[in-house]
């Protein structure tokens, strides 16, 4: 005598998951093997010029939150 055996959906949902979670380990896997990228230190280090006007509104925001995060230590 033969049964029908059917997959139920949980069944289903937890291949579908294994699958998936197997594959993310074999794509991490892959890119830990790739080797790393150069780098142009020189492009790095060219730093666009910066106005008058901008230094002094970048210190100003350094200060805002400078101080606004001495408040939230205060407070803490």
């Amino acid at each position: 005598m033969r049964t029908r055996t059917t997959i139920s959906g949980s069944e289903l949902l937890l291949g579908v998951i294994a699958i998936r979670l197997a594959a993310l380990v074999l794509v991490g896997w892959g890119l830990t093997l790739l080797p790393p990228q150069m780098r142009d230190s020189e492009r790095a280090c060219l730093h666009p010029r910066v106005t008058r006007s901008e230094a002094q509104a970048i210190a100003v925001r350094s200060r805002v939150a400078d101080a606004a995060f001495d408040d939230m230590l205060l407070h803490d």
